[in-house]
C-alpha cells in the first residue's frame, strides 16, 4: 500500500521522505535496507554477532533502521510488516523489535512479542527490544517475565532478564527478582553474560540485597566471576565495594 501522508524523520543526521518510497510489500522495505548498507559496518556487525551468518547482515546502522521503523510507526504497512515472520536479514529484526517498541497497547505488545521472541537468534536484537508500554504494566508484566525466564530458548531467557534489569532494579525492585534470575542455571554463553551483567547491576543499584548472592557462591562459578568483573568496570559501583568484590573470586 501507497502511503500518501508526507513525513519527515531526523535522526542523527538521516533523513527518510515517506513520500519517495512506495513500500507495497515486505520486500521494498527489504529493498530499501540495502540502499542503506555500509559495508564496513557490516564487517564490524559480523564480528560483533557471531551467531548469524555474515551474509544475513546487511550493514545497516541502527540509527537509520530506527528512524525507518518511527517512519513507519502505526501505518497500515507497519502491521502488515509484523505479521511476516521469521525475517532473512538481522536489520529486518531490528525493524520489528522496533515497531514493537512503538505499541501503546500492552496486551497487543505482548502478543507480538509472543509471536517474534521465537525467532530472534542474536543477542543484539534481543538487547534492543523494550517497549515503552511495559514501564506502565510492571506487575502485569512479571508473570510473563516467569514464564520466559524458563524457555527452552536461549534468546527469550536473556530478553526476560534484560527486562527485570531495564525495568525492575528501581522503585519495582524486589528481593524475588535475585532469586528468579539466580535459579536461571543455563550453559548459553549469551544467558550467562545476562545473568552476570544483571547481577552486577544489582550490586550497584541493590547492593546489600545481592551482595549475599556473591559472598554465598549462588551463582554458577563462571558467573560469578564474571560478574565481579563486570562490577568493577562500573563506575557505579564504590572502590570499597570493588575491592572487596576481587576477594570473593572463585579460583
Amino acid at each position: 500500500m501507497y502511503i500518501e501522508t508526507k513525513i519527515y524523520v531526523c535522526y542523527t543526521n538521516f533523513m527518510i521522505n515517506m513520500d519517495s518510497f512506495a513500500f507495497f510489500t515486505k520486500e521494498d522495505i527489504t529493498r530499501f535496507l540495502f540502499e542503506c548498507k555500509d559495508e564496513s559496518y557490516k564487517d564490524f556487525s559480523s564480528k560483533l554477532i557471531p551467531t548469524i551468518e555474515k551474509e544475513r547482515i546487511i550493514g545497516v546502522r541502527t540509527p537509520k533502521v530506527r528512524a525507518l521503523a518511527k517512519a513507519l510507526k502505526g501505518s497500515e504497512i507497519s502491521y502488515d510488516y509484523l505479521s511476516c515472520l521469521p525475517h532473512k536479514y538481522l536489520e529486518e529484526n531490528h525493524l520489528h523489535g522496533f515497531l514493537i517498541e512503538y505499541e501503546k497497547d500492552f496486551n497487543k505488545a505482548l502478543e507480538l512479542l509472543e509471536s517474534f521472541l521465537p525467532c530472534i537468534d542474536n543477542w543484539a536484537t534481543c538487547d534492543t527490544i523494550r517497549p515503552k508500554v511495559f514501564k506502565k504494566h510492571k506487575e502485569a508484566l512479571y508473570p510473563y517475565i516467569k514464564k520466559w525466564i524458563k524457555s527452552p530458548h536461549e534468546y527469550t531467557v536473556r530478553f526476560a532478564i534484560g527486562l527485570l534489569l531495564s525495568f525492575y532494579l528501581d522503585d519495582a525492585f524486589d528481593c524475588s527478582h535475585l532469586d528468579l534470575v539466580a535459579s536461571v542455571k543455563r550453559d548459553e554463553y549469551y544467558i550467562k553474560m545476562m545473568v552476570a551483567w544483571y547481577f552486577a547491576t544489582a550490586l550497584a543499584k541493590q547492593y546489600e540485597s545481592a551482595i549475599p548472592y556473591i559472598e554465598n557462591n549462588v551463582l554458577q562459578k563462571w558467573t560469578h566471576n564474571k560478574t565481579i568483573v563486570k562490577s568493577c568496570e562500573s563506575f557505579r559501583v564504590s572502590d570499597s565495594h570493588k575491592a572487596y568484590l576481587r576477594t570473593l573470586r572463585i579460583k
